[in-house]
């Protein structure tokens, strides 16, 4: 017969998972969930962990921005992971906003890191436009990537 789960077990295990990295609340329920058979104890130290402030969704979108604006990806994808992720959409638009000069910057600046120059026809114009779209640009932003001239030799 199979030991009962306990709650410092919950614990501990979650405690690993934040001392790896930020973690959601629905992150964190889900990993739990993976390891143990017990929804309730695992509710119960997510709970406590939020109510000490050791488990913030805050924290976790910050963190989370940041380290995807570091490879490059756009406002709109980023929204999206986040939502799945299971961050309050009220949250996620206080942390970003898409007319923030730096969003615009860093489509232009994805843009030039990976063409290097401006197309020279019609095609690779739509070519770079669906790039920046796949890396989760919004029109607004790639139209002005677009708007100016970045040639870098």
């Amino acid at each position: 017969m199979a030991e009962p789960i306990k709650l410092s077990d919950v614990r501990f295990a979650a405690m690993n998972l934040l001392a790896i990295r930020e973690h959601s609340a629905k992150e964190l329920l889900e990993k739990l969930g993976r390891k143990f058979s017990a929804p309730e104890l695992i509710l119960q130290v997510v709970t406590d962990l939020k109510g000490q402030n050791l488990q913030s969704d805050e924290r976790f979108a910050d963190a989370f921005i940041r380290m995807r604006q570091q490879q490059g990806k756009g406002c709109v994808l980023i929204k999206m992971e986040l939502r799945e992720r299971g961050v309050d959409g009220y949250l996620i638009s206080q942390l970003i906003d898409e007319s923030e000069p730096a969003w615009f910057a860093l489509a232009r600046d994805v843009l030039i890191k990976r063409f290097k120059q401006t197309p020279v026809d019609a095609r690779e114009k739509a070519k770079q436009m669906r790039f920046l779209h796949s890396r989760g640009f919004s029109s607004q932003h790639i139209q002005a990537a677009f708007n100016s001239e970045y040639d870098v030799q």
